[in-house]
């Protein structure tokens, strides 16, 4: 080959090779730049007590967010840890967020509120609806959190005086009254039904479960004692069994009064309380007024303003019962 025909070759050859490092840096600078823009999009821990089947906590946390223009792996993403109703669980769960270096943990009932504050004093927590978070000394007072939580709560204790009222407006003739609630909640709450039962002029009985396999015998407990009627309390191991609970006070033919409109479609005659869905999505605002620079201390713990007082009819014949027209004027919503 002529000398005019190496130099040829070599300019080609100098070429390629310059194309293709030019090619693989700006794959790498691509590459560089995605990973980059991923560092900076928020991780949401979701810290749920509940199994994937049992509640709608997760999904309507996300529904929160998708409404306010969140995209899922756009422009958010999620850590959601689940503890299938076992609170000894949560601790660990809550733990293993901290080290993904979530933005925030969001989670809901006491229990989870407690081991994710176990497990972080810096990264913000916010409540998805928790009884009394003051009370409980999640914050120091519902204006001023000042610490590192804030979110949604509410007064349960008012809640369960007011769902013994109503049991007593919907079965004039009530004398006596269970009330089932989780070994774990806050005592107030069951203090406040002695004294409510004691002004309504009711005996209640409290009962306490530690585990689900104790339901059986808190309703055998139930036939035992001669109770009339039943209010249960919301808890994680609670909220995971309601539908057992619900089959369980209809088998029983013990009307029940439950925290949720959920319970109704096993066997509940009613509910009342906030609508938990609501409170769910309210938990996005936080968030995103956190992740956009909020500091969670200056951020007032929000009370939910609106309760529904469900009653089922069809449930209320099953039991052979003939609600007062008191109740039936003052339901939100009646099932046929």
């Amino acid at each position: 080959m002529c000398v005019v025909g190496r130099l040829t070759a070599l300019r080609r050859a100098a070429g390629l090779r310059w194309a293709t490092t030019t090619l693989l840096l700006l794959a790498l600078t691509a590459q560089a730049a995605l990973a980059q823009q991923a560092s900076r999009i928020p991780r949401i821990g979701i810290l749920s007590p509940y199994a994937v089947s049992a509640s709608s906590f997760h999904d309507d946390v996300k529904r929160g967010l998708t409404d306010l223009g969140y995209v899922e792996r756009t422009t958010v993403v999620y850590e959601t840890r689940f503890a299938d109703g076992r609170t000894d669980q949560l601790p660990a769960l809550a733990a293993d967020l901290v080290r993904r270096k979530v933005a925030v943990i969001v989670t809901t009932t006491a229990s989870a509120v407690r081991a994710a504050m176990q497990a972080t004093t810096a990264i913000p927590i916010v409540m998805g609806g928790v009884d009394d978070a003051v009370e409980q000394g999640f914050v120091a007072s519902l204006a001023k959190p000042g610490g590192n939580v804030t979110g949604t709560s509410w007064l349960n204790v008012e809640l369960s005086e007011k769902r013994l009222e109503l049991l007593k407006q919907a079965l004039p003739g009530l004398s006596r009254v269970a009330v089932l609630r989780e070994a774990v909640g806050a005592g107030a709450t069951a203090r406040a039904a002695m004294a409510a039962a004691q002004a309504l002029g009711l005996q209640v009985y409290i009962l306490e479960v530690r585990d689900p396999n104790e339901l059986e015998d808190a309703f055998s407990e139930m036939d035992r004692i001669g109770v009339a009627a039943l209010s249960v309390f919301e808890s994680p191991m609670i909220t995971a069994e309601g539908r057992r609970i619900a089959h369980l006070a209809l088998r029983h033919r013990i009307p029940a009064i439950f925290p949720d409109r959920s319970f109704l479609e096993a066997g509940g005659l009613m509910s009342y309380g906030p609508s938990l869905p609501r409170m769910y999505r309210q938990a996005a605002t936080y968030i995103h007024r956190i992740i956009t620079g909020a500091r969670p201390a200056e951020l007032p713990v929000e009370q939910p303003t609106l309760f529904a007082l469900v009653v089922s009819q069809r449930f209320a014949r099953f039991l052979g019962l003939s609600l007062s027209e008191t109740i039936l004027v003052r339901a939100d919503e009646i099932i046929e």
